[in-house]
């Protein structure tokens, strides 16, 4: 099974517009700074986040939530 990732930029500027559009600049200026300043171990969360997942479940729950979230924009027409 082949997967595209998305361009990892593009993922954090539609990450930044939804954050603008739904919190005070003040909390996404808080929220970023936290973000660049953590510096914890990277590996150590990914592991922790991901441990009982395998690529295929990952891909699965990716692709359950995005029809799930096709369906919920798609105007009803009947």
């Amino acid at each position: 099974m082949k997967i595209a990732l998305p361009n990892e930029q593009a993922v954090i500027q539609d990450a930044l517009r939804i954050l603008n559009q739904t919190m005070a600049p003040s909390q996404v200026i808080v929220l970023i700074s936290r973000w660049w300043s953590d510096g914890g171990d990277y590996l150590q969360q990914r592991d922790e986040l991901f441990a009982d997942e395998t690529v295929e479940s990952l891909v699965e729950k990716i692709q359950t939530f995005e029809q799930d979230n096709n369906s919920a924009q798609r105007p009803n027409l009947m």
